[in-house]
């Protein structure tokens, strides 16, 4: 075996042992590159580690959208502001930079159905996970049924830890359907659990004054609305469904103005917004 591949294998072997794994995969071509550009030892070796920390940064945020769970791919970049002017696009900017979730606060995103909430709450959820942070989704309903279910097992303790883990939870489409007393008390333990200690993002159809309708309760309304928005950004989108848009350009819906505040429309979920 000449010096040199034994040399080259000797050094994939302590690159594998240091873990630097995207930098033993991609060597030869790494050292390639490095001899055609003619690259001093500390030029190359700069090189490598920036090589190696890039692809650590892609599995990182591979690894926390795969966690995050979020049912479709929605960018923020692709957002149509225009459609809603309503909405203050510098205000998702600045959110996207994620120093709310640092500080513990809560995003509220309130609706007609198909104005874009969803579209926004995966968007900055993807934001957040691209700046570090963990993230989980889910779905109002999937979520009572969760705290329900381990209440009656006798775990919900445990599952209250595991939904206070994440840095930012977010709950979609609180509202299209109401809250029995227990499942409001329940959510109400959720919210307890995690104020001032961790972020929460909720969608909702609901204005926030309806959501003593929402949880059956307004004495549990209001309290968890006294947690939620302590320290709190309420973002209300005014305008058309997207989708009621397309089907009056195509003719199939006439007669159907624009909704201006939450619950005003009837309507389901938006996860295809």
């Amino acid at each position: 075996m000449q010096i040199a591949q034994m040399t080259h294998e000797r050094l994939a072997e302590m690159l594998g042992a240091l873990k630097l794994t995207s930098m033993r995969d991609q060597l030869d071509r790494l050292l390639g590159e490095a001899a055609r550009q003619e690259l001093t030892l500390p030029d190359a070796l700069a090189m490598l580690c920036e090589r190696e920390l890039g692809r650590r940064h892609e599995r990182r945020i591979e690894m926390g959208l795969s966690i995050a769970k979020f049912p479709a791919v929605r960018e923020l970049a692709v957002f149509d502001y225009k459609a809603q002017p309503s909405l203050d696009s510098k205000q998702i900017k600045d959110l996207t930079a994620g120093r709310w979730i640092g500080l513990g606060e809560t995003v509220l995103l309130l609706g007609p159905p198909g104005v874009g909430k969803t579209h926004l709450a995966i968007g900055l959820g993807r934001a957040a996970v691209s700046a570090g942070y963990s993230v989980l989704f889910t779905q109002a309903t999937t979520l009572v049924a969760g705290l329900a279910k381990a209440h009656a097992e006798g775990r919900l303790d445990d599952k209250l830890g595991q939904l206070a883990k994440p840095k930012l939870l977010i709950i979609d489409e609180l509202g299209y359907l109401p809250f029995d007393p227990d499942a409001a008390h329940l959510f109400f333990q959720l919210v307890s659990r995690r104020y001032e200690r961790g972020s929460m993002m909720i969608t909702s159809n609901r204005a926030v004054g309806e959501w003593g309708t929402v949880f059956g309760d307004p004495v549990v309304a209001t309290a968890i609305l006294d947690r939620l928005l302590h320290h709190s950004h309420v973002i209300t989108i005014r305008g058309d469904s997207y989708r009621l848009k397309e089907k009056r350009r195509s003719g199939l819906v006439r007669g159907v103005g624009s909704v201006g505040t939450p619950g005003g429309a009837d309507g389901g979920g938006e996860a295809d917004r």
